[in-house]
C-alpha cells in the first residue's frame, strides 16, 4: 500500500519539554482520533516535520506505541496504524469486562475523599468534552475517569493491562459516541458509577461497570456491521 502524505501544519509543534513522552502523546491522540486511520504508514520524516521533533524523540514514540499495539512495524515498510479485527477487538472488551468490574469493587472500600473529588474532576471534564467538539479527546478522557475510579484499587499489574486494554479500545468508543446514539448512555452510566463508588456500593458499581463496556461493544459492532 502506498505511503500517504500526512501534512505539515506548524500549528501542531510539539513543546519541546519531555519530548519522548509529549511526541508519543500527540501521535497516539491522532490515531485514536482516526486522523491517522487504520492501516496508514507512517513516514518518518513527514511525521518529524509535522510535529516539530528530530528522529530520536519520535523513534522513542514510535517504539512506546507499537508495545500498545496501536501502530506495527512491517519489514520494508516502516511503521503502520494497526487495524483490528472483529475477533481482536471482540477480545479486548471481553477483558475489560472480565477486570474492570474487579478493579471497581476492589477500589470502592479503599476510596478517599480524595479519590471521589480526583474522579469528579475527571468526570466534569469528560463531560465537557463529550458535550462540545473536542472529538479527538473522547477516549482520552474516557481513559482517564474510568482509572480515576479503579487506581484507589492498588492493583497495580492489572491496572496497567487495564489502561492498556482503554487505550487500544479508545479509537472504537470515540466511533460509538461520535457515529452512534451513546453519549446520554455514557453520561448517565458514568455518572452513576461515581454515585455508586460515592455510596460505597462494590457489588452494584462492578454489575454497572460490566453493563457499561457490554453495550459500548454491542454499540461498536452494530455500528460496524451498518458500515
Amino acid at each position: 500500500m502506498a505511503e500517504q502524505d500526512v501534512g505539515v501544519r506548524p500549528s501542531e509543534k510539539v513543546e519541546r519539554l519531555t519530548l519522548g513522552d509529549s511526541t508519543t502523546d500527540q501521535l497516539r491522540r491522532m490515531i485514536i482520533s482516526g486522523e491517522l486511520p487504520d492501516g496508514k504508514a507512517l513516514r518518518q520524516d513527514e511525521i518529524a516535520a509535522r510535529l516539530g521533533v528530530s528522529r530520536s524523540p519520535l523513534r522513542e514514540a514510535l517504539s512506546r506505541l507499537e508495545a500498545e499495539g496501536l501502530i506495527a512495524g512491517i519489514r520494508h515498510r516502516g511503521y503502520v496504524v494497526t487495524g483490528l479485527s472483529h475477533d481482536e477487538i471482540l477480545e479486548l472488551f471481553e477483558l475489560r469486562a472480565m477486570l474492570e468490574p474487579d478493579l471497581i469493587a476492589r477500589a470502592i472500600p479503599r476510596m478517599t475523599q480524595e479519590d471521589i473529588e480526583k474522579a469528579k474532576i475527571e468526570l466534569s471534564a469528560y463531560d465537557r468534552e463529550i458535550s462540545g467538539a473536542a472529538h479527538p479527546a473522547w477516549g482520552e478522557g474516557n481513559t482517564r475517569f474510568h482509572m480515576a475510579l479503579y487506581s484507589p484499587s492498588g492493583r497495580t499489574t492489572a491496572l496497567e493491562i487495564v489502561r492498556g486494554l482503554l487505550t487500544k479500545t479508545a479509537r472504537y468508543t470515540r466511533t460509538v459516541l461520535t457515529l452512534g446514539t451513546g453519549v446520554d448512555q455514557a453520561k448517565e452510566d458514568h455518572s452513576n458509577l461515581l454515585a455508586l463508588c460515592s455510596n460505597r456500593s462494590p457489588h452494584l458499581a462492578a454489575a454497572l461497570t460490566r453493563d457499561h463496556i457490554e453495550r459500548a461493544r454491542d454499540d461498536l459492532f452494530r455500528l460496524l456491521e451498518q458500515s
